[in-house]
């Protein structure tokens, strides 16, 4: 996931995703830096970023990835975490809710409107 605020995106999945973080990769050449995120689950997530990214409007419906979804293990944590997300002011999207197809879950946008939903 390419992102602005390497340092920033980092520290939102430690805080309310628990992630644990590898060492900044830095290429000095290109300016590309990157960091591993690793997840309880064993699930690994690359969030990146470089000087000359293109950037366009974020929709929060249009073709190609939309989203990444954590699942918390219960509706107790979907609860909590999404009223902790929006009381540390990121926007609430949607839920939590029973979806159509009987999930349970919430969406937030993170600080760059990157969509994340948090479910079971």
């Amino acid at each position: 996931m390419y992102v602005n605020d390497l340092e920033g995106a980092r520290r939102f999945f430690i805080k309310y995703f628990e992630a644990a973080s590898n060492e900044k990769y830095h290429n000095q050449k290109t300016g590309f830096q990157s960091y591993f995120l690793t997840f309880s689950d064993g699930a690994r997530l690359e969030i990146m970023t470089k000087a000359d990214m293109a950037e366009g409007k974020k929709e929060l419906a249009h073709t190609g990835y939309i989203h990444i979804a954590f699942g918390v293990g219960s509706r107790e944590k979907v609860d909590t975490l999404t009223r902790q997300l929006q009381a540390d002011g990121y926007p609430v999207v949607s839920g939590p809710r029973v979806t159509g197809d009987g999930y349970y879950e919430s969406c937030v946008l993170d600080s760059e409107g990157n969509q994340i939903e948090i479910t079971v």
